[in-house]
């Protein structure tokens, strides 16, 4: 009987902490539960632009952009983060007619009026997805760059971001995140915690490139390892 009572006593804590653990993860998506949370702020998305268009274009951002990464026509890019398209309809006129663009967003809002602005402009070669904060949902091996600008920080899952994302590069992609070198909570991403989380998923940074006129660096990442188990990750915790 002091044996059943003993397991009884058990199998009822086991189940209180994983009722705990479950009310933890409440405020988490389903699919960012089996992931670390971020070991640092998140900024708040308080804006679907970084700049204005005339002032990103007078200091030639997103052509800079593009050569430093080697965006040339024929390729098939990502735009993350897409917000009003600056990027898009840039990287859809370098890629040309045999590239093709994918831009994604999370906000329904913002995928709409951006599916407006592609329909108005014309631009046949750029199709527009929603995406999750947990995971962007690209399609497997489809891409030769996917960048992320001016965004990274507001990513609220990054771990289940990026373990989902990974997939969608081919063997030779490379993924390119342009942002502020400064912490999280101020809207931007200090260098070396960027680095360890993406090392954290597999990644390499491969080059890390100054760029004010971007506002900040850019950073280009090759993916070199399998994605982790999820219940490996050891979320990175460095502030500056």
């Amino acid at each position: 009987m002091r044996v059943m009572a003993a397991l009884a006593g058990i199998l009822a804590l086991l189940a209180a902490c994983d009722g705990l653990t479950h009310e933890a993860d409440a405020d988490r998506p389903a699919g960012a539960r089996a992931f670390p949370r971020a070991d640092r702020p998140v900024a708040p998305i308080v804006s679907t632009r970084w700049s204005s268009e005339e002032a990103r274009d007078r200091v030639n951002e997103a052509d800079d952009i593009m050569d430093l990464t080697g965006i040339r026509p024929g390729m098939t890019v990502a735009d993350i983060g897409a917000g009003e398209g600056y990027y898009t309809v840039r990287l859809a006129r370098r890629v040309g007619s045999h590239g093709r663009v994918l831009a994604e967003d999370i906000m329904p809002e913002v995928i709409e009026a951006l599916s407006r602005r592609i329909t108005r402009e014309n631009w046949g070669n750029v199709s527009v997805k929603l995406g999750a904060t947990e995971n962007p949902k690209l399609p497997e091996n489809s891409f030769d760059r996917i960048l992320m600008v001016h965004m990274y920080h507001e990513i609220a899952e990054p771990y289940a971001f990026l373990w989902n994302l990974g997939p969608a590069l081919k063997k030779d992609g490379q993924l390119i995140v342009v942002d502020a070198d400064r912490p999280t909570a101020q809207h931007g991403t200090p260098p070396r915690l960027l680095a360890c989380e993406l090392a954290a998923m597999g990644f390499r940074m491969e080059q890390l490139i100054p760029r004010p006129t971007a506002g900040g660096y850019l950073a280009r990442f090759r993916r070199i390892a399998a994605r982790p188990d999820p219940a490996a990750i050891v979320p990175c915790a460095m502030q500056n």
